[in-house]
């Protein structure tokens, strides 16, 4: 099962959180966020995939960036459409794109159908006032009724709460590729916990 944590801010942190080699780092373009990211990505492993965090971006600032930040993928946190998607693709073949889509009580999964031929995975998240790190889980049995085979990171409040709830749908056969992480493992807004984000992936790669 691969790792991301997201809503990384700071030096010194990323390079702590880098260490523990989680399979992506998700840096935050987004002035509304607290975790809005605006400063140097420090050198990291090179098989960690730097990703960008967009909600609704100019396409020209989106490209910008991910040239700047040599950035490996970029989730997509709007309402960013498939003639969107395809421009970016365009420009940036070789960049894994995540969209995202929240989830509350229930859940259309047709309206995932026209994206599934642009992007390289899908992103659920628990939809509430923020787009993202509302810090609570949504009610994944809905996931049950996920018509694709496109893979998805899991996303929305998981924390070493969830560990147990995590491992039973992991052994389900949906295709959950990786396990989004944030601000449940935060000390504050984008400073994460080294020790307890090493716990988490410990706990869920043995289990």
């Amino acid at each position: 099962m691969k790792l991301k944590v997201c809503g990384m801010k700071y030096v010194e942190n990323i390079q702590q959180v880098a260490a523990l080699k989680p399979d992506y780092l998700g840096f935050i373009f987004y002035d509304k966020s607290k975790r809005n990211f605006e400063g140097i990505i420090p050198q990291l492993p090179k098989e960690i995939k730097k990703t960008g965090v967009f909600v609704n971006e100019y396409l020209e600032i989106v490209v910008s960036l991910i040239e700047e930040y040599q950035l490996k993928a970029v989730q997509l946190h709007g309402d960013e459409s498939v003639d969107y998607i395809k421009s970016l693709k365009s420009h940036l073949p070789k960049v894994e794109i995540i969209k995202v889509f929240g989830i509350k009580d229930d859940f259309d999964f047709d309206v995932l159908k026209p994206y599934e031929e642009v992007v390289n995975f899908f992103l659920f998240d628990t939809k509430g006032k923020e787009r993202g790190g509302n810090g609570y889980t949504f009610d994944w049995s809905v996931l049950k009724k996920y018509n694709s085979t496109k893979p998805f990171f899991l996303s929305g409040g998981i924390g070493l709460e969830e560990i147990k709830e995590v491992q039973n749908i992991i052994k389900t056969d949906l295709p959950i590729y990786a396990l989004d992480v944030n601000s449940k493992f935060e000390i504050e807004a984008g400073l994460k916990s080294v020790k307890k984000i090493k716990k988490f992936k410990n706990e869920i790669s043995t289990n």
